[in-house]
């Protein structure tokens, strides 16, 4: 059964972009089918998943082959949408927290996790709020596809980098603010193919790695270089690559 954690109190903080709320209401009951508004997120999943199973692994000496080998972590997913990262990584052994603004996609995520027997804490509310309520702060914090459709970004990763314990790890994945993204990421894949809505990815406020950098320093973590995810179009695979141009991921660490 998927908990309900605690309500959080009304959402007031800068982070939560109405324009982006208004876009992923449309698109809420739509999560968890393959072929729907979120397919890119489900091809993309299974590269994602490897990439944070291996990195957690090896920072907190696990043995990648057992069954659930980051059971007993801590791990919050901030704009976790409909559960698609929280699930296989609850499958994997950890306790996750998924936050996220939108109570339709918190809606969503706690039907699909009592329909797969999965027990998650699901809460709406911001991260402002986690840290405005001295939440505990997390073994791990999963911020992926999320900075780019937030306001004020450098305070918002303060905040993420607040809720990661000493020790802690952070992962941040998003889109480059270049023309080879402007092309592929938002008029290939919005216009042209349709994957997504039309303005689902606004340029202006897709991030640069070094932008990324140093608020992530700000924050108080250690980023390391930012690793490269590409998409093989005749595949349908993603793989990490050192192609930064397009959607890239980056590891930070807290001291």
């Amino acid at each position: 059964m998927a908990a309900t954690g605690t309500a959080p109190e009304k959402i007031t903080r800068v982070s939560v972009d109405p324009r982006e709320m208004e876009s992923f209401s449309r698109m809420a009951e739509d999560w968890w089918n393959p072929s729907g508004m979120f397919r890119p997120l489900h091809v993309m999943n299974g590269a994602r998943i490897g990439f944070i199973k291996a990195n957690l692994c090896d920072h907190f000496n696990r043995d990648p082959e057992t069954d659930r080998p980051l059971k007993g972590l801590r791990i919050l997913d901030i704009g976790c949408g409909g559960g698609l990262l929280c699930e296989p990584l609850t499958r994997l052994g950890a306790t996750m927290t998924g936050v996220d603004a939108l109570e339709k996609n918190v809606k969503t995520a706690k039907t699909h996790a009592k329909q797969s027997e999965l027990e998650i804490d699901y809460r709406h509310g911001t991260i402002e709020q986690l840290v405005q309520s001295r939440e505990k702060p997390f073994d791990a914090v999963l911020n992926m596809e999320v900075i780019e459709h937030v306001a004020g970004p450098a305070e918002f990763m303060k905040d993420c980098g607040a809720m990661v314990r000493p020790g802690g790890m952070m992962f941040c994945s998003t889109i480059n603010r270049t023309f080879k993204a402007f092309t592929f990421a938002i008029l290939g894949a919005e216009y042209v193919m349709r994957w997504l809505p039309r303005g689902t990815h606004q340029y202006d406020k897709l991030v640069k790695p070094e932008e990324l950098r140093r608020w992530i320093l700000d924050a108080g973590l250690s980023p390391e270089p930012s690793i490269g995810m590409t998409l093989n179009p005749l595949t349908d695979k993603w793989r990490i690559s050192d192609d930064l141009s397009i959607n890239y991921v980056t590891v930070a660490t807290r001291p």
